[in-house]
């Protein structure tokens, strides 16, 4: 079991007076990450899966005796896919505020739909983490880079969910298809508001197909026959459950630059694959050049996010296709970034992007990408 950077991160934070929020995908491991810190406290921890109608039943009553007496003794309760309950943040509440001495774990695989319910109640009682696909820091940590490497293929073509990592090809593809049409859409669909599903899968599809290229919700919008505020939703919930994220253009108003646009990329490039029904060898495709952005940029926000080094990410782009794939802002300078799956692939800085900016731009290709994923602490 390859070890998360987020378990000591979690341990230091128990006992400190506040409930634990841990968001991420499903499949991602959420759950035997707590497992795992519930060993530690032996007959002293329970596990409670709100997805089991009885739990749910036996949780919905804000009544701090009810809780106490169906709660127990416990010092460490962890409450899975804890959005399940309807007023978990009330319940939430009580139980931090009125039972002493346990410390609660709530995991959840939306933030849209967990944060809402605990947004009011819970002001000021909660840490928050955010769980990923393995990194490959995690990989790197448990074995070395050379093995990342001797991977790299794999993981450019079926991602880094925990349990497709170590299993042969036929069987990674046939579980990650099972992921992308069950788990994915099952999550998403009990959203309010997402009525659709036709019109879901299409979009998410179309994204798919789209990693690496800057797009406009009108343009979506059209593609799909529906309005943009339409589009914009969907994928605002598409982002909060971490199947997607976004980066905006990155502009002061210069008059080349664009501004409307936005890229979007997939947290996990097995279920980009699966989406689009392809896994073929690199050697066969043509998006390797998207796949190795969405994949070092989608690292980069998984180190970034792990080290707790709050960034503004973007991209660059002017109407005369002068370009930078991956730009950060942080501490008040510019960082621009170019990836090439390739090293010998050439790359001519925009000068008036250095010029401007007073900025870098460094190429990230095969010889150097594993700086890039490394922590910065």
């Amino acid at each position: 079991m390859i070890k998360r950077l987020l378990e000591n991160e979690i341990k230091n934070s128990l006992f400190k007076g506040k409930t634990i929020v841990l968001y991420g995908a499903r499949q991602v491991g959420k759950t035997t990450l707590v497992q795992k810190l519930l060993k530690d406290f032996g007959t002293e921890g329970r596990y409670l899966n709100c997805e089991i109608l009885s739990i749910e039943q036996n949780l919905k009553d804000p009544e701090p005796e009810k809780l106490k007496a169906f709660l127990g003794n416990y010092k460490l309760l962890v409450l899975d896919e804890a959005q399940n309950i309807s007023n978990i943040g009330k319940i939430l509440k009580v139980i931090n505020d009125s039972i002493k001495d346990i410390q609660i774990i709530a995991t959840g695989s939306s933030s849209f739909d967990l944060a809402n319910k605990t947004a009011e109640p819970m002001t000021g009682r909660t840490n928050t983490f955010i769980l990923f696909p393995l990194s490959t820091l995690e990989i790197k940590n448990d074995t070395d880079w050379l093995v990342i490497e001797s991977n790299l293929e794999k993981l450019l073509r079926f991602g880094s969910y925990p349990e497709i990592y170590n299993i042969d090809e036929t069987t990674a593809e046939n579980r990650l298809i099972e992921i992308a049409s069950s788990y994915l859409f099952k999550d998403l669909l009990n959203f309010e508001g997402i009525k659709k599903s036709n019109l879901l899968k299409n979009l998410v599809i179309s994204l798919a197909l789209q990693i690496g290229n800057e797009v406009t919700y009108n343009e979506l919008a059209s593609k799909l026959g529906v309005n943009h505020i339409t589009v914009q939703k969907y994928i605002d919930i598409l982002e909060q459950s971490f199947v997607v994220f976004r980066l905006n253009s990155f502009s002061r108003n210069i008059r080349k630059e664009l501004s409307k646009s936005v890229k979007i990329y997939f947290y996990d490039l097995g279920i980009r694959n699966a989406l689009i029904n392809n896994f073929n060898p690199l050697s066969l495709r043509n998006d390797v050049g998207a796949l190795w952005e969405n994949f070092c940029i989608a690292e980069r926000m998984k180190s970034n996010a792990y080290s707790n080094k709050n960034v503004n990410s973007y991209f660059w782009r002017t109407y005369d296709q002068k370009e930078i794939d991956y730009v950060e802002e942080y501490s008040g300078k510019i960082y621009g970034y170019e990836m090439k799956f390739s090293e010998k692939q050439k790359f001519k800085v925009p000068k008036g992007f250095m010029e401007t900016y007073n900025a870098d731009v460094i190429k990230i290709d095969r010889t150097n990408y594993w700086k890039f994923f490394e922590l910065v602490l």
